[in-house]
């Protein structure tokens, strides 16, 4: 994909999207239930949002990374 064609608005809604994915699926797993998306079991989604991020650090833009972990410890100075 073309993501230098992307308005910068354009990137932060995907990466948004892919965010919003995981945590759909995040959700549905924490019931029992299986992952609409299966975001974290294709390659593919860390691959689109990994080339968003390279394109969004290239233009110099600010974001929150996405957290890839299913159960990232929380550091205690947070």
């Amino acid at each position: 994909m073309n993501y230098q064609a992307f308005t910068n608005d354009s990137l932060t809604m995907m990466y948004e999207g892919i965010r919003g994915a995981l945590a759909a699926d995040d959700g549905r797993s924490g019931l029992g239930e299986e992952p609409r998306f299966r975001v974290r079991e294709t390659a593919e989604w860390k691959t689109h949002a990994a080339e968003i991020e390279a394109e969004m650090l290239r233009r110099g833009m600010f974001f929150e990374v996405i957290d890839w972990s299913e159960d990232q410890a929380t550091l205690p100075f947070e």
